[in-house]
């Protein structure tokens, strides 16, 4: 009788670009996901090249032009109270604003990761106890829990970025301990517990890159909920403090001339939402990019 060869297995990498790949064709097929790309692309773009875009300095104030309206010669979006270009502001302040989504997230999706890994694979009196505090974070609205620990810690954006940070982390917790929960019994996992890894190599090196892909997904929305946040915060005097220009310091400062200067106003605020609808676009693109069941459905 002949023997039968096993089938040549295929390296990580290969299999690995190929998803890749797959996901990436996927999501150029989502114009509005591509539309978002290019929204955050271009706004990323300029706040990194402030220094070469920004016509002015934005702490720089000319006091006998105050207030001049949208197109104003030499001010194209106008000037504020302090005669300080609106433009310059803007790019400079899209520094701040951008930043917060990144950090924020960086922190939230890390202890969010850890947490719920450990209490997926482990469960028992650790998955009770991390799933309580998590529960507890559930229990205290967002926005009124984050106002509080940092009225506590004083205002400032390395405080905001940070509070955000950790008062976001349980959703992703909540995901990845499901996620966790459905893959530990796969026999991916058994082949590796049998070939002598431990429980730290099985999780962080074969469980949890399994569950990258949803935590991708809310990760881009979560940037564009953390630049809201922060937005709101600094609108309520609790963030970015004057005269550092950020986009929603700008809105507070700007909300005493709404109706002398409605511009003041309405930019800063168009340029949040163009942040945020840019990142949701991109992560619906994800989603529907990194999910074949969603994009399934959507076909």
């Amino acid at each position: 009788m002949a023997k039968l060869e096993s089938p040549p297995r295929v390296p990580a990498s290969i299999t690995d670009g190929s998803r890749a790949g797959r996901a990436w064709r996927q999501f150029r097929r989502n114009r509005l996901a591509l539309i978002g790309l290019g929204i955050i692309t271009v706004l990323w773009g300029v706040a990194l090249l402030a220094d070469y875009i920004a016509p002015y300095d934005p702490y720089e104030m000319d006091l006998l032009n105050p207030l001049l309206p949208v197109g104003s010669p030499g001010h194209p979006l106008g000037t504020d109270n302090f005669g300080r270009d609106v433009l310059s502001r803007i790019i400079w302040g899209g520094r701040a604003s951008l930043s917060v989504g990144i950090v924020v997230v960086g922190i939230s999706a890390s202890l969010g990761l850890i947490l719920g890994v450990v209490s997926g694979y482990y469960s028992g009196w650790i998955d009770l106890m991390l799933m309580r505090i998590t529960d507890l974070f559930f229990a205290f609205p967002f926005f009124i829990l984050a106002i509080g620990v940092i009225a506590a810690l004083g205002p400032g954006l390395r405080n905001v970025m940070l509070v955000l940070g950790l008062v976001t982390w349980p959703e992703y917790a909540r995901m990845v301990r499901a996620k966790t929960l459905a893959l530990r019994g796969e026999p991916f996992v058994e082949a590796a517990r049998a070939a002598g890894a431990g429980d730290l190599r099985i999780m962080f090196f074969h469980i949890l890159p399994n569950c990258i892909g949803p935590v991708i997904v809310m990760a881009a929305l979560g940037m564009a909920n953390a630049i809201l946040a922060a937005s709101g915060l600094s609108f309520l005097g609790l963030g970015v403090q004057p005269p550092e220009p950020e986009w929603g310091s700008m809105l507070n400062e700007a909300r005493v001339y709404m109706r002398t200067a409605p511009h003041l106003v309405m930019v800063p605020g168009l340029v949040i939402m163009l942040a945020v609808m840019g990142l949701n676009f991109i992560g619906d693109g994800l989603r529907d990019a990194l999910d074949p069941k969603m994009s399934t459905i959507r076909r």
